[in-house]
């Protein structure tokens, strides 16, 4: 598939070399816009990030709002995610990011026109993230952040013959790698940008489990290894329908636990109810799965479904050289 993918990269230059020459409309936003994204295909780890960096710029004084596609959104036009919306509106993901950290977020196909929306409505945010869309050159950015994982550049081709949607050696502001172990040669294969500061460790992490019926009861990770041992033992499932469940199953793995390891396609609606003929007393799952299962009453109701939060651990320089960048952009 060689042939095919060199075309493919000739033709997404030629149209990113387009918007550079003004050839393409691209609009340009009233406050900075940061967006974080991949260029390796499927789940690289992009939505935690994108909590963790609302989180640490509401943190430094900022006001920041995120907008997104929204994967599966019924949406034509820009639609705010608030309490009473439900993954099959806006997108399990944007759904994720409004629980977590409260700020506003919306979801739209044109993303130029869906953040002067959020704008419209919350004249207090003063920076907007972007949750994917690095390829949406129709917004002009301020700040661009690739993600990668542990799988780093795959073999390096573009589509179809690699895993990637444009060169590694595409600029940006900052590399992440989400991975538990960062070593020199997966560092030296994502950061191949010249000029691009050193990539910077992205750590997943969960220490605990809470019932999805009741968010309220929890169990440690460590007391649920503890419980799978000891008498007749806790037979433990584990399910995520995300880009890389592998990563999902290694974190639980990594904590002692041992799993029947069920990987759905991404964004999985659970409308097939994967879990009926599961042999298992308890079944783990991603906060990302538990936005869309705690809407179908069958199984929000089911007391084997625990849900297992994770959370970004990165340097907080990211953070401080974002909000440094941004200080250097007037606001209007």
């Amino acid at each position: 598939m060689w042939p095919v993918s060199l075309v493919f990269g000739a033709l997404s230059g030629l149209r990113a070399a387009m918007f550079r020459a003004g050839w393409l409309k691209s609009s340009r936003l009233p406050v900075p816009v940061v967006v974080v994204g991949n260029i390796y295909i499927g789940g690289t780890g992009k939505t935690p990030l994108t909590i963790w960096l609302v989180q640490a710029l509401q943190a430094a004084g900022m006001k920041p709002g995120v907008i997104s596609r929204g994967h599966g959104s019924s949406a034509d036009g820009a639609r705010e995610v608030g309490a009473a919306s439900t993954p099959a509106q806006v997108g399990d993901e944007p759904l994720l990011i409004k629980q977590r950290t409260g700020c506003p977020v919306m979801v739209g196909r044109d993303r130029a026109a869906t953040g002067r929306a959020l704008l419209a409505a919350h004249p207090e945010v003063d920076i907007l993230l972007t949750d994917d869309g690095l390829q949406h050159y129709a917004l002009q950015r301020d700040i661009e952040i690739i993600l990668f994982d542990g799988r780093g550049a795959g073999n390096g081709w573009l589509l179809p013959a690699g895993p990637l949607r444009e060169p590694v050696s595409r600029r940006r502001d900052f590399t992440v790698i989400n991975t538990s172990r960062l070593d020199a040669g997966l560092a030296a294969a994502v950061g191949a940008h010249r000029g691009a500061p050193a990539p910077i460790q992205m750590v997943l992490a969960g220490d605990h489990a809470e019932q999805l019926r009741d968010r309220g009861v929890r169990r440690t990770l460590a007391e649920l290894a503890e419980l799978a041992r000891s008498g007749p033992g806790l037979r433990i499932a584990a399910a995520a329908g995300i880009g890389n469940p592998a990563r999902f199953f290694g974190m639980l793995k990594a904590a002692g636990l041992r799993i029947t390891e069920l990987p759905l396609p991404d964004h999985h609606d659970f409308q097939d109810r994967p879990f009926a003929a599961l042999d298992a007393d308890l079944i783990l799952m991603t906060e990302k799965d538990a936005v869309k299962c705690a809407q179908i009453e069958e199984l929000r109701d089911d007391p084997r479904l625990w849900v297992v939060p994770v959370t970004a651990r990165i340097d907080s320089a990211l953070a401080d050289q974002i909000v440094e960048k941004c200080r250097g952009r007037s606001i209007a």
